[in-house]
C-alpha cells in the first residue's frame, strides 16, 4: 500500500467536497468572499491597505453558460474554463489566493532586533508532505544571524522554496522563519487549517510544480502565487473537513508503521533463509552428490588452463581449505599450511568445502579499460531505447571516465562499507549482458552456480573483512580472504532454487497483507 498516494488522496476528496457531506443550511462562499471584499474596502478607507493592495481584487462566477468567468475591477470580464480544476459543490466558490490574504507581503525583520531565546523555524525543521514540524530551535540554538519574517500562532506558514517538498505547517506558537517560509493570514476567519489541507493538496502541486521557477532550487514567484485559484467552502465546512481530515489522518502513520514492520519481518525473515542456505540446512543433503571438494580440485585445473592461456593472471594468494586429521581446518598457500578455525564462522555439513572467495571466482578489477567521457556519452547516446545498457555505479551518472563496459554474467560486490555494516542490507547483485559498471564495485566472475554465491555474499558477515581509517572499504585484497562455504554444485542449483521459491512466496505473502 503507497501511503502517500492514499494521503494525497484524501486531500484531494476533501478540496472537492467530497470527505464530508455539504449542509443546505451552511452560508455560501459567495457571501464570505462578498464579506472579504467589503472588508478590504474598509480596511482602505481606514488606512490599514492601500488602493493598490485590492486594485486586482477580481471575482470569479459561474455564466448562464455554465462556463467561469472572473471578473476585474475595470469591470471587465474574461473567461477562465481552462484555469478551473474541476466542478465544485454547491455552497463553495472559486477565488484567487490573492484575493483572500495578502500573499508574500510579509516584512523581514534584523536578526538583532530578535531575542535569543525567540523559536526560529527553518526549512530543515519541517517534515515534507505531512505538515508536521520536527523540531523546534531557538535564536541562540541556530546562531542565526539573516533577516526573518515574523508569525503568529495559527498563522499557515508555506516553503516558497522547492515546493514540490509540500512543507506547510500551522504555527503552533509565535516566532520568527526563513524568509524562504510565507506565513499566511487570511481574511474573513477563512479557517487556516482548511487552507493547509487545499496547499497541500494535488491539484495546488500540480500547479505550482507547473510555474516555478529555477532549476537547482526552484521557487514560487510572488505574482504566480497570488495568481493560484483556491476552492472555498462555507467556513462551518471548511472546519468540518479539517476534523474529518485529523481523524483520517493518524490512520496514515498507523498503516505505515505497519508496513514498516511487514517489511522488517519480510527483511528479517529473508535473512534467516540466507543463513540457513549457507548452513546446510534449508534443503536436504544428498549422499549420491558429487563431493565439493572435487568440484574445487576441477575449478582449481580450469583456472590452470585459463592462466597457461594467457587470460587470467596467477594468483599467489590462491590457497586449499582441508580438513586435518584432527578435525581442525587448515589453509595451504604454497609451501604454508595453517590451522583456521578461529576464521570459521560455524560448522558446515561434511561432504561440504570452504574456499577463499579468490579461489572460486576471477577478479576483473585490474581488467577494466577506462572509457573518456565524450566516447562514454556517444556510446550510450547512439544506442536506441531498447538497447541502453543498465547501469551500476556509485555516482550514477553518464560521462565520468571510471565507468566500464562489460558483457556477460558478473557478481558485483560495492568496495564501500556501508551496507557491509548492515547485516540485513543487499551487498552483491548479479548482472547479465552489456552493462555499465563504476569503479566502486568489484567485479567476479563466478566459477560456482553465481546464484548461490551471490546469495552466499548477501548473507556473511563482512566484519573482519571490511577496514579504513577516513572511509571504511572493502579492499581487493580483504575480498579474496572472504571465507565462503561450498556445496556440491547439485546443492547448490537446488539451494539457489529454494531461496528463490521462498522469496517469490513471502513476497506474494506480503502483496496480499499490504
Amino acid at each position: 500500500m503507497d501511503t502517500k498516494a492514499l494521503r494525497q488522496k484524501i486531500l484531494d476528496l476533501a478540496i472537492r467536497g467530497k470527505l464530508v457531506p455539504q449542509d443546505p443550511n451552511d452560508e455560501p462562499a459567495s457571501v464570505l468572499l462578498e464579506r472579504i471584499r467589503a472588508e478590504k474596502q474598509q480596511m482602505v478607507k481606514d488606512g490599514k491597505l492601500k488602493a493598490k493592495d485590492i486594485k486586482n481584487d477580481t471575482v470569479i462566477f459561474k455564466g448562464d453558460d455554465n462556463l467561469h468567468y472572473e471578473q476585474f475591477q475595470d469591470g471587465t470580464v474574461k473567461c477562465i474554463e481552462d484555469e478551473i480544476p474541476f466542478e465544485l459543490p454547491d455552497g463553495w466558490a472559486w477565488a484567487r489566493l490573492g484575493v483572500i490574504c495578502p500573499y508574500g507581503e510579509n516584512k523581514a525583520v534584523s536578526a538583532d532586533l530578535i531575542d535569543e531565546t525567540a523559536w526560529i523555524l527553518d526549512l530543515e525543521d519541517i517534515e515534507k508532505e505531512t505538515g508536521v514540524i520536527k523540531k523546534y530551535t531557538t535564536k541562540s540554538e541556530r546562531n542565526s544571524v539573516s533577516n526573518k519574517y515574523s508569525f503568529c500562532k495559527g498563522q499557515l506558514l508555506y516553503s516558497k522554496l522547492r515546493p514540490y517538498l509540500n512543507k506547510v505547517v500551522i504555527a503552533t506558537k509565535d516566532g520568527y522563519c526563513t524568509t524562504e517560509i510565507l506565513p499566511l493570514t487570511f481574511y474573513g476567519n477563512i479557517y487556516s487549517p482548511y487552507m493547509q489541507l487545499f496547499i497541500m493538496s494535488p491539484t495546488f502541486l500540480t500547479y505550482v510544480n507547473m510555474i516555478s521557477y529555477g532549476v537547482k532550487m526552484p521557487r514560487l514567484g510572488t505574482n504566480d502565487g497570488k495568481n493560484a485559484i483556491i476552492a472555498i467552502p462555507p467556513i462551518n465546512e471548511q472546519k468540518r473537513i479539517r476534523d474529518k481530515f485529523d481523524i483520517v489522518a493518524p490512520l496514515f502513520d498507523k498503516i505505515q508503521n505497519n508496513l514498516n514492520n511487514l517489511n522488517n519481518e519480510v527483511t528479517a525473515i529473508k535473512s534467516k533463509i540466507l543463513d540457513l542456505a549457507i548452513r546446510g540446512k534449508l534443503v536436504p543433503q544428498d549422499p549420491n552428490d558429487e563431493p565439493a571438494s572435487v568440484l574445487l580440485e576441477r575449478i582449481r585445473e580450469e583456472k590452470e588452463e585459463l592462466i597457461k592461456q594467457g587470460k587470467i593472471k596467477r594468483d599467489k594468494m590462491e590457497s586449499v581449505i582441508f580438513k586435518g586429521d584432527d578435525n581442525s581446518y587448515y589453509e595451504k598457500i604454497g609451501d604454508s599450511v595453517a590451522c583456521i578455525d578461529a576464521e570459521l564462522p560455524f560448522e558446515i555439513p561434511d561432504n561440504w568445502c570452504w574456499a577463499r572467495l579468490n579461489c572460486i571466482s576471477i577478479n576483473y578489477d585490474s581488467y577494466r579499460k577506462p572509457i573518456n567521457s565524450y566516447d562514454r556519452k556517444n556510446r550510450v547516446l547512439g544506442k536506441s531505447k531498447d538497447e541502453l545498457y543498465p547501469y551500476y555505479g556509485a555516482t550514477g551518472q553518464i560521462g565520468f571516465i571510471d565507468d566500464f563496459l562489460f558483457n556477460g554474467e558478473y557478481i558485483l560486490l560495492g568496495e564501500d562499507a556501508a551496507p557491509f555494516l548492515d547485516k540485513k542490507a543487499q551487498k552483491a547483485y548479479m548482472i547479465k549482458g552489456k552493462s555499465w559498471v563504476n569503479n566502486h564495485a568489484h567485479i567476479l566472475q563466478s566459477l560456482v552456480f553465481p546464484e548461490y554465491l551471490t546469495n552466499c555474499l548477501n548473507s556473511i558477515d563482512y566484519f573482519d573483512y571490511v577496514y579504513g581509517t577516513t572511509r571504511l572499504k572493502l579492499t581487493q585484497e580483504n575480498m579474496n580472504r572472504i571465507l565462503v562455504p561450498v556445496p556440491s554444485i547439485e546443492e547448490q542449483c537446488k539451494i539457489a532454487q529454494a531461496i528463490n521459491n521462498l522469496f517469490v512466496l513471502i513476497e506474494s505473502i506480503k502483496a496480499s497483507l499490504s
